[in-house]
């Protein structure tokens, strides 16, 4: 999920509130970044998602049965925690630490990216980034219907964001199912 702000920065969601733990503030989140420890920690400053239940401030957050448990700074009871509850957490997207790899992306960078076909037919735009444990998809607009299309290198050869492009070489028949 990306949002811009009124200034046109670009937020990013890292997680989202689930339901309380105990009666002194603490909520459960659902971490969605690979650096859980970096974004939930003491001091960072989240833009929400409705805007109206933020920013929050993380005042403290564990591990609780393999679950990210997260204490918001002026959160201190159970129904302060139940009314964030589905609330989605952001942060700007120039945030997030440079990715090194050149053939590794935020997904995030991907959505909205045009496609054609080496070929050059154009198709549409990636809607989504989809992950599963065989490998990631990409989900594409073709003509109003959804084709999912694996995001490895030999069916996704070109990906340059600066042009806004990514193009695929789909295996025969994907493109007319």
């Amino acid at each position: 999920m990306t949002e811009q702000l009124g200034d046109g920065e670009l937020l990013v969601a890292v997680g989202r509130v689930g339901k309380a733990h105990g009666v002194r503030g603490d909520a459960f989140v659902e971490p969605w970044t690979d650096a859980p420890d970096e974004r939930f920690s003491p001091g960072s400053r989240l833009t929400t998602e409705p805007a109206d239940r933020g920013p929050l401030t993380v005042e403290s957050s564990r591990d609780h049965s393999g679950k990210l448990v997260v204490h918001f700074a002026g959160v201190d009871d159970r129904n302060a925690v139940e009314a964030l509850r589905g609330t989605v957490l952001l942060v700007p997207a120039g945030a997030r630490p440079v990715i090194e790899d050149p053939d590794e992306f935020y997904d995030t960078d991907l959505i909205g990216l045009a496609v054609r076909t080496v070929q050059g037919r154009q198709l549409g735009a990636i809607t989504d980034v989809l992950h599963s444990p065989a490998g990631s998809l990409l989900a594409i607009d073709v003509d109003g219907r959804e084709v999912l299309v694996p995001f490895r290198t030999e069916f996704v050869p070109v990906v340059d964001l600066a042009a806004g492009i990514a193009e695929i070489d789909p295996p025969d028949g994907l493109l007319e199912l």
